[in-house]
């Protein structure tokens, strides 16, 4: 028998296309359906799956200024202001610029609400010595709530090979949040936020379509995908839901309401506890980059479309509902104190 040899490039591209289609079927992303009040877990797939958090990071960074506060570090009218390591961070919509002050409660509005990434930072800069030590503190809280698919590189959750997390982890998170800190539940109510003058929306559309909605958080970059941390109530019973590496807002909001929907319903059966779902550090997080942000995406969205049609044209929807947003207005000042941070030394790539 002749044996037929592939020329290199050959094994390249056959290489690449596995790797784009490695995972089958192609609807496995992470998602946990939990009753809060039993921590039973009414739906998953792949949660204990590591996959890169991006903004659901900042649910983290609220757990550990929320802590702070409780133990009297800071107070919700302590000045934070804009450092040069702030505002040298990625994807920032804020406008704001070096020097700028806010009051720490404006600043949990604009890091949970408007997701601002340079204010997370600030806010970290503002509880801890420096932004290195507030994330060790948010690794520290990671370990005491048993989060073990979890590690945190920064308090905004840009991209970062060792800024992991799981739908479990998530999922625990966010109920500790609720469970202890509701009294700071109004952050993450807001359907937006204006900055002196300049709106920024939520991504959270649940929050102004789907009843019962208390928030929580949203999440994007190209290597995860879209994820939502999401809690709700209806008729006493409380509902966290979870779902990563979405491929389009309207597939993330819409699977998040049917989950809900689901559950609400008791169409959704237990399947044990949260806390015993496994999570699995033998498996290296998904990186969605090829799927999402290249010319492959148009055809991979085709496909989720084709899994998750709702809300689409003549589809049913599940974001019946509308409700009026609440916009919290944030002002702020310049600081005659500003002083600079020392900006990290770039990971090597």
């Amino acid at each position: 028998m002749t044996k037929t040899l592939l020329a290199p490039w050959a094994c390249r591209i056959s290489v690449f296309i596995a790797s784009l289609f490695a995972w089958a079927p192609v609807n496995a992303t992470p998602v946990l359906v939990v009753d809060t009040a039993t921590r039973q877990v009414l739906y998953q797939e792949e949660a204990g799956v590591p996959w890169y958090p991006a903004s659901t990071t900042k649910l983290m960074t609220a757990l550990v200024v929320f802590e702070a506060l409780r133990s009297g570090e800071v107070a919700l009218n302590t000045p934070v202001v804009m450092t040069r390591n702030a505002t040298k961070q990625a994807f920032l919509e804020s406008g704001l610029t070096f020097g700028r002050t806010m009051t720490l409660e404006d600043a949990l509005f604009a890091t949970i609400t408007a997701s601002a990434n340079d204010v997370a930072v600030a806010l970290a800069e503002t509880v801890a010595p420096d932004e290195a030590a507030f994330v060790q503190r948010m690794n520290a809280a990671a370990a005491r709530l048993g989060l073990t698919g979890t590690h945190f590189s920064s308090p905004n959750g840009l991209f970062d090979r060792s800024n992991v997390t799981t739908a479990r982890d998530l999922a625990i998170l966010g109920m500790e949040v609720d469970r202890f800190f509701a009294d700071y539940g109004r952050f993450f109510q807001a359907s937006a936020v204006t900055i002196d003058g300049k709106e920024i929306e939520s991504n959270n559309a649940l929050l102004t379509r789907y009843s019962g909605t208390l928030g929580m958080k949203t999440g994007f970059l190209c290597a995860s995908g879209r994820n939502y941390v999401g809690l709700a109530t209806r008729q006493g019973k409380r509902v966290m839901v979870v779902v990563m590496g979405a491929t389009t807002d309207r597939e993330r909001n819409e699977r998040s309401a049917q989950y809900l929907t689901q559950a609400f319903e008791g169409r959704l059966s237990a399947a044990g506890l949260v806390d015993d779902v496994q999570n699995r550090p033998d498996i290296a997080p998904q990186d969605m980059r090829v799927r999402l942000c290249t010319d492959k995406s148009a055809a991979y969205e085709a496909s989720r479309e084709a899994l998750y049609p709702m809300g689409l044209p003549g589809r049913e929807s599940y974001l019946r509902d509308q409700i009026p947003g609440q916009v919290h207005a944030i002002r702020t000042w310049p600081s005659e104190n500003a002083i600079d941070v020392p900006i990290p030394t770039p990971r090597p790539s």
